[in-house]
C-alpha cells in the first residue's frame, strides 16, 4: 500500500469511526455487532449512490474499540479542555464523537504525529461542520495534545 493509499485508507476509517462511534451513543450497538455492520456494510461500500473510501480496518477497529474502552478517561480529558460552564453533554453528538476519536489517537497511538491527527480530525469536522466548528476541533485537539504528548 503505498503513503497516499494508506493516507486515504486512514482518512476513510477516521470518518468511519466517527460514524460508528456516534451509532454506537444512540443506539448502544455493542462493539463487536458494531465493527461487524461496519465491515460488512459500510466500508468501502455504495450506499444511496455515496461510495464510501476503502478504509483501513484494523485501524478503524482500533480508534473504535480503543475509543469505547478509553471513554471516562477520553470524556474527563476533553472536559478540562472546555470552557468554563461547558461539558460534554453540551456538545452535540457528532462533535464528542470527532473530539473522542481524535483524544483516543492523541492518547494511545504515539506512532502517529500529532500534527497529523489534529489535521485529520479537523478534516472529518469539516464533513458535519463549518469553520467554526473546525476550528474549535483544533483548538482543542491541540491542547489535548499538550496534555497527553508533553
Amino acid at each position: 500500500m503505498t503513503k497516499s493509499n494508506r493516507s486515504q485508507s486512514r482518512s476513510a476509517a477516521r470518518l468511519a469511526a466517527v460514524q460508528a462511534l456516534y451509532q454506537h451513543e444512540m443506539e448502544g450497538t455493542e462493539p463487536p455487532r458494531l465493527l461487524h455492520e461496519f465491515h460488512h456494510h459500510r466500508l468501502g461500500a455504495t450506499i444511496e449512490e455515496v461510495e464510501y473510501a476503502e478504509a483501513e480496518v484494523d485501524f478503524f477497529d482500533d480508534v473504535v474499540k480503543g475509543a469505547i474502552a478509553r471513554r471516562d478517561e477520553i470524556d474527563t480529558l476533553i472536559g478540562t479542555h472546555l470552557a468554563a460552564g461547558w461539558s460534554l453533554d453540551r456538545l452535540d453528538r457528532p462533535m464528542r464523537q470527532i473530539l473522542r476519536a481524535g483524544t483516543y489517537e492523541l492518547l494511545a497511538r504515539a506512532d502517529i504525529p500529532v500534527a497529523a491527527v489534529i489535521s485529520e480530525y479537523v478534516d472529518v469536522a469539516h464533513a458535519f461542520y463549518d469553520k467554526r466548528e473546525t476550528s474549535f476541533v483544533n483548538g482543542l485537539l491541540d491542547a489535548v495534545a499538550k496534555q497527553a504528548r508533553p
